[in-house]
């Protein structure tokens, strides 16, 4: 899934530069010196353990969004009703993301363990790399189904295709996610500035020159958009075979 953002009101003319990957990787590199400035991550667990190393500033984190966790097909004949549609065939594949360094496929093998099904599911999981790799895998048809982020197929309350489950909240612990501004940031003003332009209260906007570099867990980048600034923010989606790569995010030409 590659995801264009577009800046459209924005009070300066500062230049975002925004990053892929998975919150597990993104961390990896901001713990080995990655030049990033602000860290979106998909969990609350990776900002932690940036402020607790003293890679974050203190009081910068906050939670952007609540993830929400679905079992999805993307065929739309197919019914996805309930907990049935993973347990009626023995030969289904059921993708999800990397449990190791994704928290929606943490969350995902603590829905299966609750509902009593790591033994029979055991041999049937597929593994993607990170949340929208799970996603392409059941959108392709690689896997008939797949543990989603909720807004990788819901679109203002609908189903934009496909038939799905919505994965009861209290199955899996909460999957908050947090921002924080890292350490390496703590003088720039622009980045406070984003993160005021994002909701937070205790950044105060300036203008001055100063390229921001943003990691974004692609699986959260649609909730932070909806969820904080949709005014400010547009999201594109392509097609599944296209692959998605850093872009640049700049203000709207007057």
């Amino acid at each position: 899934m590659k995801i264009f953002i577009f800046v459209e009101e924005a009070q300066t003319d500062h230049t975002v530069e925004v990053a892929f990957g998975s919150s597990g990787r993104l961390f990896a590199q901001i713990s080995n010196g990655a030049p990033f400035q602000i860290f979106f991550s998909a969990d609350q667990d990776k900002p932690e353990r940036l402020l607790a190393s003293g890679l974050a500033v203190p009081g910068s984190s906050f939670t952007y969004a609540t993830g929400a966790l679905v079992v999805w097909n993307a065929d739309e004949h197919a019914a996805v009703p309930d907990t049935r549609a993973l347990s009626h065939d023995s030969e289904l594949r059921i993708a999800i993301a990397n449990p190791r360094v994704a928290p929606y496929g943490a969350a995902a093998m603590e829905a299966i363990a609750s509902l009593a099904l790591s033994e029979a599911l055991a041999d049937r999981l597929v593994l993607g790399e990170n949340i929208a790799q799970t996603y392409q895998f059941v959108d392709s048809g690689n896997a008939p189904l797949g543990f989603v982020a909720k807004s990788q197929v819901f679109l203002d309350g609908s189903l934009r295709k496909g038939s799905a489950w919505e994965v009861p909240a209290n199955l899996h612990a909460p999957i908050r996610q947090d921002a924080v501004l890292l350490t390496r940031a703590q003088d720039c003003v622009a980045c406070q500035q984003f993160l005021r332009l994002s909701g937070v209260g205790w950044a105060k906007a300036h203008k001055r020159d100063c390229a921001v570099s943003l990691p974004l867990d692609p699986d959260i980048a649609e909730m932070f958009v909806r969820q904080n600034h949709p005014r400010l923010v547009r999201t594109a989606r392509p097609t599944p075979s296209q692959q998605w790569r850093p872009r640049y995010i700049n203000r709207k030409p007057s």
